[in-house]
């Protein structure tokens, strides 16, 4: 049983969550972190030394760090086309992903969508929100420049570098901030909010999150 510890809202939950609805992995999910506290229990600890969600739990086995546990139900349950058996067909996914976390989401979730979605309007810096806005979208043209050509990040199907691309880009379209015109990209989001899995884990609602900080 693949049981996943960690709250609905957060967007590092919603990256696994997604990857595996995407490879059709059944799993119960326990909320935990934020308002459901649990982090700091000697359970939660046993499982994972951070103190960070998600978790995923695989009988007695933990796994934690999101990017690495989407790998490794990937080397279990993905297809060839998701998460390639080839190495070098491989890596060009993973360098994606790989991008994606860094240079994307971990710029994206802390410095903008924590100042903004999760700052009271009063308190927001609106010049460095728009830095930071600048900083991620200097990074998303490029993959805004890729997907002129193809339809996901690494040719015409789904792997798992774009759930860690595309786990980000509906806070990024959704949350109150000047965007640039990245058509390629928006078309590329409206591709995946067609995708179940993606509705069901993605897409949705932060209200919870709103000017807590």
């Amino acid at each position: 049983m693949l049981t996943v510890y960690g709250r609905a809202t957060s967007s590092n939950v919603q990256a696994l969550l997604w990857g595996m609805e995407e490879m059709g992995l059944t799993y119960t999910r326990v909320d935990c972190g934020e308002v459901y506290g649990g982090l700091d229990t000697p359970e939660f600890r046993a499982m994972t030394p951070h103190g960070r969600i998600p978790v995923l739990l695989d009988g007695d086995t933990a796994l934690w760090e999101t990017a690495a546990v989407l790998r490794y139900l990937a080397g279990l349950y993905g297809d060839a086309v998701f998460w390639p058996r080839d190495p070098l067909a491989r890596a060009r996914v993973d360098m994606w992903a790989e991008w994606a976390k860094y240079a994307v989401a971990a710029a994206f979730t802390g410095p903008v969508f924590w100042r903004s979605a999760r700052t009271r309007r009063e308190n927001r810096d609106a010049d460095l929100i728009a830095a930071n806005v600048a900083a991620v979208e200097r990074e998303l043209a490029k993959a805004d420049e890729v997907l002129a050509g193809q339809d996901y990040l690494c040719g015409e199907a789904l792997t798992l570098a774009d759930i860690q691309l595309g786990h980000v880009l509906y806070r990024y379209f959704d949350i109150d901030i000047p965007r640039a015109e990245l058509p390629a990209l928006r078309a590329y989001h409206d591709r995946l909010a067609t995708r179940p899995a993606y509705q069901r884990t993605v897409m949705v609602s932060y209200d919870a999150l709103r000017n807590t900080f």
